[in-house]
């Protein structure tokens, strides 16, 4: 399992990474290798707007489908459209392959979110 540094976690799989206003999100290696082989990846569009804990979309794979959280309140300024033609990409790079980026509404909500080590943990307790 990797986990990687410079990275704010969810307890329930997502990653932050945050650039300026800006917060990229995708799924941890650990939410990856525990779906399976994913297949199809249900995005939201741009200028949709979430709180932190909506769902946001759904992943699918080839053992089950998984609804994608969204750890911070925000609108929908990119979708990653390489998704959607190859869903693959988040197996073989789940850091690389964000799902979306908001513009964050609530910066503070950051604080709520795990640093790498206290995820680790997350991750050992479940596995």
């Amino acid at each position: 399992m990797k986990v990687m540094a410079g990275l704010y976690y969810s307890k329930d799989h997502e990653w932050v990474k945050v650039e300026g206003n800006k917060a990229y999100i995708g799924i941890t290696d650990f939410a990856q290798s525990q779906l399976g082989d994913i297949v199809f990846v249900e995005q939201p569009e741009v200028d949709d707007s979430f709180e932190a804990g909506d769902d946001f979309g759904v992943v699918e794979s080839v053992k089950a489908a998984s609804d994608l959280y969204i750890p911070l309140s925000g609108t929908v300024v990119e979708v990653n459209e390489e998704l959607a033609d190859d869903p693959a990409k988040v197996n073989e790079d789940p850091y690389g392959s964000w799902m979306i980026a908001i513009e964050m509404t609530k910066e503070d909500e950051l604080k709520n979110l795990l640093t790498p080590s206290d995820y680790e943990k997350v991750c050992d307790e479940e596995a």
